[in-house]
């Protein structure tokens, strides 16, 4: 089998206050995206959303999976996909569309088949996907990095200087709920998403890349005055509950990819955590 899947359930902020780094890295943490030649998928109950990735050496089908009671996998589900690797081809229902470094591409519910290809085996595509259910079917749209909608944020002074680039979003992609982006920070800053914020009709996945070797992402969850965090390196993924926060630090800049889906599609509903606040 080429697809792999995991079901991850939801707990509460009361159990998670009494993780221990193994029970909390076992809930929240996905590490084994970016796996060559494979499909991997982890179903998460918070919204129903489903983080992974697929890297194709020889073409690759999106296989429908057991807990989605589905004939085929975007029966009932949409799609956004974010290429980190090579160039490579997404094919849908016959059409094809190519995606380069940091394009993205959206899929609406209904498409019957998805394959993962690769222009180049020895530099294959690294396809980062994000799932949620949807209600009804939005047209598929390709959206090139050049085309994402640019929001310059924070600044080296406090270590949060970064480029968010909106692509899979309300006035560029028309969604049930699925939104992405991609966040770059520049050289000599660190911190993402600070201030901190939850979003109690959201969830959101996030997934770190370009972290450099030797370097990592320590990454904050939690409620704002019970926070956590967990280690993370290249290629991995967090889930973030909606009760909880997300921000993170490195030891150098890198790149994440956020993903969420849930009961609206207002980006700015948030609800900020002082930094002072934070316990």
């Amino acid at each position: 089998m080429s697809t792999t899947y995991e079901s991850r359930y939801a707990p509460s902020p009361k159990a998670v206050k009494l993780y221990d780094t193994f029970q909390l890295r076992e809930e929240f943490l996905i590490e084994n995206l970016m796996e060559v030649g494979k499909i991997n998928l982890t179903y998460s109950h918070y919204d129903r959303y489903i983080a992974g990735s697929a890297v194709p050496l020889q073409p690759l089908s999106l296989e429908t999976i057991d807990p989605l009671k589905a004939k085929y996998f975007l029966e009932r589900r949409e799609i956004g996909i974010i290429n980190v690797g090579g160039k490579g081809t997404v094919m849908i229902d016959g059409t094809a569309y190519e995606l380069d470094f940091k394009d993205a591409l959206y899929i609406g519910a209904g498409n019957r088949e998805v394959i993962f290809k690769s222009d180049d085996k020895n530099s294959p595509a690294k396809y980062y996907l994000n799932s949620a259910p949807a209600h009804t079917n939005h047209p598929t749209k390709k959206v090139s990095k050049a085309e994402a909608n640019k929001l310059e944020l924070g600044s080296l002074e406090t270590s949060n200087h970064r480029t968010v680039n909106q692509m899979i979003i309300g006035g560029i992609v028309t969604t049930c709920q699925l939104q992405m982006g991609m966040t770059e920070l520049k050289t000599g800053s660190v911190w993402n998403t600070m201030p901190a914020h939850i979003h109690d009709r959201r969830m959101e996945v996030y997934f770190y890349l370009e972290i450099p070797e030797n370097q990592a992402v320590c990454h904050f969850m939690g409620e704002p005055q019970e926070t956590r965090h967990i280690w993370m390196d290249n290629y991995q993924a967090v889930i973030s509950p909606p009760w909880s926060i997300h921000c993170g630090s490195g030891t150098s800049n890198y790149t994440f990819i956020w993903g969420m889906a849930g009961e609206n599609l207002d980006y700015g509903d948030m609800d900020v955590s002082k930094i002072t606040d934070l316990r």
